[in-house]
């Protein structure tokens, strides 16, 4: 009997699990490209030119230096949205995933979505192609990867312990 409700909550778990997934994807494909801030961008980016940034660290750089004379939410919301905005992805692919469980499989899948991303909106002129966005995304994924490490390790520590 013990057997069989295990089994069902951890179907449960998965199916959840899958459907948050589904949810941030979604959420992350209208944040990233079909937002009111995006099409702002595109009406801007259809008048002018597509701005790019390609040199590593010159945005990041250029927001420390200005975050004592700018509004402190928009540097924050830049280069801390930019961590958290696949942040949930560097979790959901090791967590749902067993090909994900090692670091750098996932941190490259974290960056090559990112990549793709920069490059789509760049194309798209919803947004501009800025390296030091894939970086900071990147990071956001390793810390969301290493979260996620830490709860296994501790829940295996649990296992282990009789817990």
């Amino acid at each position: 009997m013990l057997k069989l409700i295990d089994f069902k909550h951890k179907k449960w778990i998965s199916a959840l699990s899958y459907a948050l997934f589904i949810i941030y994807i979604i959420f992350a494909v209208i944040l990233l490209f079909l937002s009111p801030y995006r099409q702002a961008a595109y009406e801007i980016n259809s008048a002018g030119t597509n701005p790019y940034n390609i040199i590593p660290f010159k945005t990041i750089t250029d927001y420390i230096k200005a975050s004592s004379h700018i509004n402190q939410s928009i540097w924050m919301s830049n280069l801390f949205g930019n961590v958290l905005a696949f942040f949930p992805l560097g979790i959901f692919l090791p967590w749902l995933f067993k090909r994900f469980m090692g670091f750098w499989r996932t941190i490259s899948t974290v960056f090559l979505a990112t990549t793709s991303v920069e490059f789509l909106q760049f194309a798209t002129r919803v947004g501009s192609f800025d390296i030091d966005d894939i970086i900071l995304n990147t990071i956001g994924g390793a810390i969301g990867y290493l979260l996620i490490k830490i709860i296994f390790l501790l829940l295996l520590k649990g296992k282990t312990h009789g817990h």
